[in-house]
């Protein structure tokens, strides 16, 4: 069975919700096309496909049948190094068989290389790189910043602005000229002149068709598919009007004209797409953030040499050199230097994290303080911020289970609307006469009624209610530390009544520390070395062992300055400790019950051990000599800021249950300390998921929060998974959002936003249904002019935009 792929193809020309089943539609009658997801409000559509069975130009003339367009970047260089014509078709070739190009031109004589190709699926920076391999120099300026799709995006609304003045240009004089006539502030002799409508017709006759043309092409697209969407609506209602109007302007109908309705209608609803398209553009601003934080530039160290390469040309394995209040350029590994490093732009964390050499830094955070060399880990499309924009985008794609509604109103609309309309013509002419009229009055009565059920109706709102809120939640979350995959996981963390938290690297920092330091010789004063020989002997023995427990009591050395030595002679104890020769002294590092200890006087210390035990600390002795020195307690010491985000969610109406596989008596006097609900300990990692169906089995929606290999099946199972992104990928793959960083409040964040963003969409879907559900009755009943009605359909589709719009504002915290 051959793999399926997937591509993004950025569409253009929706209008409505219609337009997105009419191209889903067409899309899954192609042969080998798996499944479709086309989001309005970020103009793609998602396709999945078997390769062996249809290829991207099938998909593309796809939606071009359909009526709508692919946006296309166009690219040009400048190549050096072709020799004759020979080596300019090579490099059409080489160019031509790259996924998402279109179309190649190379021109040998002038050194150019035109290349059209879908921004999606290509960039300029990867077309130069075919150029490059295949031989040639390839000379464009900036790559980087070229940001094709949104060129395209650009190039369209600039079209629809010319649109919208033409339409404007002409409909003024128009409206002021019709309106005059029926008000009395024309002179007479105008009032009752032919040629007044003939001037109405030719200004309106190049709105009916050139501003307006783009409702009739897409109307004609959509009817020849089967389907009827807004375009139908708009182009029957001003066309009844229009055309009414030629045969009164021709003496066939003795009535007033109506082009000024017509072509006051097509200007409103094109201000109303122009402002909606701006207001669109304005969704995916976070994206556009998160692309314009990386580096251009990195500098590099290569056979002894310093030099400064594109961003895209650093290599994994690149020795890489930052200087102070410079971008890391890319991911990698510290290997010299040490420095603060300022990463909120990528986890939403406010405070710079100290960076020596071992550590990881990210690229496109900014290095504060130090100079520091690393070794390249991770370039290109790896880095981790290209995987946050990668999984922003597809989050933002996808459709989110409140949608379903949508689309199902969504299909049967515009024909039921359509309904409505006759319906209102039939009963306005033949049910409810007029005294003292003719039949044409009669009949322009009729008609006015039912162009404004027509054009008052506006599935817009339907379709972007939802894809709107979820583009801007998602980039409001990336810039706020939450990655949210997919816009299902957005809705359920919104419904979320029960969380449940992994101990070890959620709650806890998931590395021992000590938590208490005791001499028993004498009382240390004022932390002088000499206070500390005991522990310096200590932690000396204990630097040949690789324990935790020992690497705790060096980093405790470490934060007393204590100047270790190697020990002379070196033994562990499997499950009880070490016994070293240090400096000529005999050194004993262990647990209370080996017998080595069992065998000396305690010192009256076992009180103070039971004490620390009982509070879920690890108890070490230090022996020196036969003489018992001193008492070390170690523990996994709570996270910064984890009580906090337990007490939040307490905040927020939700139980908090801490669940994990240590003994009963540490999780509980870890529960203690933050204050969760409910404690469940000693759980096999197997355990984990059946104790999660326990809780959904009592009605409760769980999110689960952890970050190591054995939480992964609890993360799926949850009704939400939210990973810690300082844990292992395999949490994070098995979780549909990851919390950049290893803080627990962005979990609270991530809550907060869900349920900010449900609750936009609950009123974006509200004011959709309810305004088509009182303005068509109130048109059908007559209680609206058509230009009004199309004023109001213009404003319905703006106000769902920026009602969604108010989300990249939102406090968080």
């Amino acid at each position: 069975m051959s793999e399926t792929r997937q591509v993004v193809l950025p569409v253009t020309g929706m209008t409505c919700a219609n337009c997105v089943a009419t191209i889903e539609r067409n899309l899954k009658k192609q042969t080998g096309v798996q499944s479709v997801a086309v989001n309005l409000s970020s103009e793609r559509a998602v396709v999945e496909f078997d390769p062996q069975l249809v290829g991207l130009n099938d998909l593309i003339n796809r939606v071009q049948r359909a009526g709508y367009g692919v946006a296309a970047g166009r690219a040009s260089f400048v190549v050096q190094g072709m020799s004759d014509d020979n080596d300019a078709r090579r490099l059409e070739k080489a160019l031509t068989r790259l996924e998402g190009v279109l179309k190649v031109q190379v021109n040998y004589p002038a050194e150019s290389v035109q290349v059209e190709y879908i921004p999606t699926l290509l960039n300029q920076t990867e077309i130069r790189k075919v150029i490059q391999s295949t031989g040639f120099t390839a000379l464009e300026e900036d790559a980087s910043l070229h940001d094709a799709e949104g060129e395209a995006r650009a190039a369209e609304i600039r079209h629809q602005r010319i649109l919208l003045i033409t339409g404007i240009i002409f409909t003024l004089p128009l409206f002021l000229l019709s309106m005059g006539r029926d008000f009395g502030v024309l002179p007479m002799a105008w009032r009752h002149s032919d040629w007044l409508n003939w001037v109405l017709f030719a200004l309106a006759t190049p709105v009916q068709f050139y501003v307006g043309g783009q409702y009739y092409r897409n109307a004609y697209h959509a009817l020849r598919n089967g389907s009827a969407n807004m375009d139908v609506l708009i182009a029957m209602g001003t066309s009844t009007a229009y055309f009414y109007s030629i045969a009164v302007l021709l003496g066939l109908v003795n009535d007033h004209v109506y082009f000024e309705t017509a072509a006051v209608i097509i200007t409103l609803v094109r201000l109303g797409k122009f402002l909606e398209a701006r207001a669109k553009g304005r969704t995916s601003e976070a994206i556009k953030k998160l692309m314009g934080l990386q580096a251009r530039t990195a500098r590099v160290s290569r056979n002894n040499q310093e030099m400064e390469i594109p961003v895209d040309e650093v290599t994994i394995g690149d020795i890489v050199l930052v200087r102070p209040g410079e971008k890391i350029p890319v991911d990698g590994v510290i290997i010299e230097g040490h420095t603060s490093v300022d990463e909120a732009m990528l986890t939403g964390e406010s405070m710079p994290v100290e960076k020596r050499p071992g550590d990881p830094v990210i690229g496109a955070t900014l290095n504060l303080n130090g100079f520091i060399r690393f070794e390249a880990s991770r370039v290109g499309k790896q880095t981790v911020l290209a995987q946050i924009i990668r999984l922003v985008e597809e989050a933002q794609g996808s459709k989110a289970p409140i949608q379903k509604l949508v689309d199902r109103v969504a299909a049967v609309f515009v024909p039921t609307v359509i309904g409505i309309a006759v319906i209102t013509f039939l009963v306005w002419y033949f049910l409810i006469p007029l005294p003292e009229t003719t039949q044409t009055s009669l009949f322009t009565r009729a008609m006015v009624n039912m162009v404004a059920v027509l054009v008052i109706a506006c599935p817009c709102a339907l379709g972007l209610a939802t894809p709107t809120a979820v583009m801007v939640a998602t980039g409001r979350g990336a810039e706020a530390g939450v990655l949210i995959r997919n816009s299902e996981a957005l809705e359920r963390a919104a419904r979320v009544t029960r969380v449940v938290l992994d101990k070890t690297g959620t709650v806890t920092r998931g590395q021992p520390g000590v938590t208490d330091l005791i001499s028993l010789a004498h009382s240390p004063t004022d932390n002088r070395p000499a206070d500390w020989e005991w522990l310096r002997l200590a932690a000396s023995a204990e630097q040949v062992s690789e324990h935790p427990l020992a690497q705790a009591i060096i980093a405790e050395a470490g934060n007393h300055d204590l100047k270790l030595t190697s020990p002379q002679s070196f033994q562990a104890v499997t499950g009880h400790g070490i016994q070293a020769e240090v400096e000529g002294h005999q050194v004993w590092v262990g647990s209370p019950r080996w017998e080595v200890f069992q065998n000396i006087s305690l010192n009256g210390v076992q009180p103070l051990i039971t004490q620390l035990e009982d509070s879920a600390k690890t108890v070490i002795l230090v022996n020196v000599d036969g003489v018992l020195q001193g008492v070390i307690g170690i523990a996994d010491q709570v996270k910064e800021g984890s009580k906090e985000a337990i007490d939040e969610f307490h905040r927020l109406g939700l139980k908090v249950t801490l669940l994990t596989g240590d003994n009963r008596r540490t999780a509980e006097a870890i529960a203690a300390q933050v204050g969760v609900d409910d404690v469940r300990a000693e759980v096999l990692p197997d355990g984990k998921t059946q104790k999660v169906k326990e809780l959904q089995s009592e009605g409760e929606v769980v999110a689960m929060i952890g970050d190591g290999v054995n939480d992964a099946p609890a993360l799926a199972q949850a009704d939400v998974g939210i990973a810690i992104g300082t844990g292992t990928d395999i949490a994070m793959a098995a979780a549909p959002i990851t919390l950049i960083s290893g803080d627990l409040r962005a979990a609270v964040r991530a809550i907060r936003l869900a349920r900010r963003t449900l609750s936009t969409i609950k009123q974006n879907l509200f004011w959709a249904f309810f305004y088509n559900t009182i303005l068509i009755p109130a048109a059908a009943a007559g209680f609206l002019n058509p230009m009004l009605a199309a004023a109001a359909m213009a404003f319905s589709s703006v106000f769902v935009v920026s009602n969604s719009l108010r989300l990249r504002k939102v406090s968080l915290d």
